[in-house]
């Protein structure tokens, strides 16, 4: 099978390669140049999309014995994951880059264009597992629950997921770190990047007022008194408390945190904890990793990318789900993803766009 690697310049994407590799396929290794002006170097484990990124990848091929190519996706990633990233903050949603990423360029753009060119299937150091038969193919969690990443692919519909390969999702982290020093990576001690990979510095709150603008407004409580003022409502997202520098007290004694975000008045609200709890989820623009499930789903639902399971049942529309949590969480966001899942197995996933007791 002729492969094509995603190599990002990590420890992960390196041994992916490799063990594509040792399973006998023919193996091309690209990194994706997704930043017109690259940081020269990452800041500790933030970021990875540096110049440093890319000749780690280079010279991980090399040791692999690989042809190595860049491939210049500045402008679709700015259109599709950064401007998407903007203009969700803008309308007070909080958006998860690494989903869209996924989504937009490793698997539809990428994908693409190298089937275009002949290859069978792209492979990345993601942390999840593919179990394939003759008649789908299914996404499962990683074996290594810490570093599992199936939340983040339940984008991915069928025909995706016919063509991803993903080598490292029975394996521990620790595993592939040692693997990749017995290979002669010079990788295999690099830190694994986190945040946001677009914003090497990690100040969200800079980089989003740099392109939103410097935009105060009330803070109010949920009767719509003015308790305060925020510095942009970029800053927060649903279940924040940090940051809200509330002078006065609440009459209760109690703390505050973020109950809602309102794009059309600038002005965020606030109350009890006990107020951010959720039962009910209604998501739209639902995908699904293989045949869509009846109208009425029970299983365990996912909202945030290393969250806790809960046990829901889900009401199947065309174009939203309406999901009804068995016990009430908190802090959900609208903009995150609810990621639908049978056990180990992800079924599908859709965009939180509110939430209600």
């Amino acid at each position: 099978m002729k492969v094509l690697a995603a190599m990002s310049g990590g420890v992960d994407s390196a041994v992916a390669a490799a063990r594509a590799i040792g399973a006998g396929h023919d193996v091309t290794g690209v990194h994706l140049a997704l930043s017109k002006n690259p940081q020269s170097f990452r800041s500790g484990a933030r970021g990875c999309c540096s110049a440093e990124d890319a000749h780690d990848a280079r010279r991980a091929a090399d040791v692999l014995g690989i042809p190595f190519y860049v491939w210049d996706l500045s402008d679709r990633f700015a259109a599709d994951v950064v401007s998407d990233f903007i203009a969700e903050y803008a309308a007070g949603r909080t958006p998860n880059p690494c989903l869209r990423c996924n989504e937009k360029i490793k698997f539809s753009a990428v994908l693409d264009r190298g089937v275009a060119l002949g290859f069978d299937a792209v492979c990345t150091g993601h942390y999840a597992r593919l179990s394939r038969s003759a008649d789908d193919v299914e996404l499962h969690r990683a074996i290594d629950a810490s570093k599992d990443q199936s939340y983040v692919l339940g984008v991915l519909n069928q025909d995706q997921l016919c063509r991803s390969y993903f080598p490292l999702g029975a394996s521990q982290k620790a595993e592939v770190r040692a693997e990749a020093r017995e290979r002669g990576l010079g990788v295999a001690d690099k830190p694994d990047s986190h945040d946001i990979c677009f914003i090497a510095n990690g100040d969200t709150a800079e980089f989003l007022e740099q392109r939103l603008g410097n935009r105060p407004g009330d803070i109010v409580d949920v009767a719509g008194a003015r308790v305060g003022e925020h510095a942009g409502s970029h800053r927060f997202t649903i279940g924040q408390r940090r940051g809200l520098r509330l002078g006065t007290p609440a009459p209760d004694g109690q703390p505050r945190f973020v109950l809602a975000i309102t794009p059309t008045t600038n002005t965020i609200t606030v109350g009890p904890r006990d107020a951010l709890a959720v039962h009910g989820i209604h998501a739209i623009r639902p995908t699904w990793t293989g045949q869509a499930p009846d109208a009425e789903w029970t299983g365990e639902v996912q909202v945030r990318a290393h969250g806790v399971p809960m046990a829901a049942i889900v009401q199947v529309r065309h174009d939203r789900l309406d999901v009804v949590l068995d016990s009430a969480t908190s802090g959900v966001a609208p903009g995150q993803a609810v990621v639908l899942y049978e056990g180990t197995r992800v079924i599908g996933s859709a965009t939180i766009a509110a939430t209600h007791a």
